[in-house]
């Protein structure tokens, strides 16, 4: 029998995504590829992160910018240099907010923001 990549359960379904990550001062590890000290990412509040992410995505919703672009120049998270793509993985290998908002997308949507321990996202489920 063939697995079948239906959306929930487990059992080895997989998804694939990308996303874009505004560390804000809540973040769990403040710094990154782009902020090695932290230093702009110690200064950014929750609710900058968000208005960020929203703008992001209103960018990329309306075709005014790409979401690999967006992720490869903005996003925190070192899969920036691959255009936000995350690879593929199964449920209990990313935080679980990321996990459940990814699941929950059809490939090509983007979701909502999503807060984590790490800080802000916008997913793109690719598969």
């Amino acid at each position: 029998m063939s697995s079948s990549n239906r959306q929930g359960g487990s059992g080895g379904v997989e998804v694939r995504a990308s996303h874009i990550l505004i560390k804000h001062e809540g973040s769990r590890r403040k710094a990154s590829w782009k902020d090695p000290e932290g230093r702009v990412i110690k200064n950014t509040t929750r609710e900058n992160a968000v208005s960020q992410l929203k703008a992001f995505r209103d960018d990329i919703v309306s075709g005014k910018a790409t979401f690999e672009d967006i992720a490869s120049r903005f996003s925190d998270c070192s899969s920036a240099k691959r255009g936000g793509d995350l690879g593929p993985f199964g449920r209990g290998q990313m935080q679980k907010p990321f996990e459940e908002a990814t699941f929950a997308l059809n490939v090509g949507e983007i979701s909502d923001i999503v807060d984590t321990d790490s800080g802000v996202h916008i997913i793109k489920r690719t598969k």
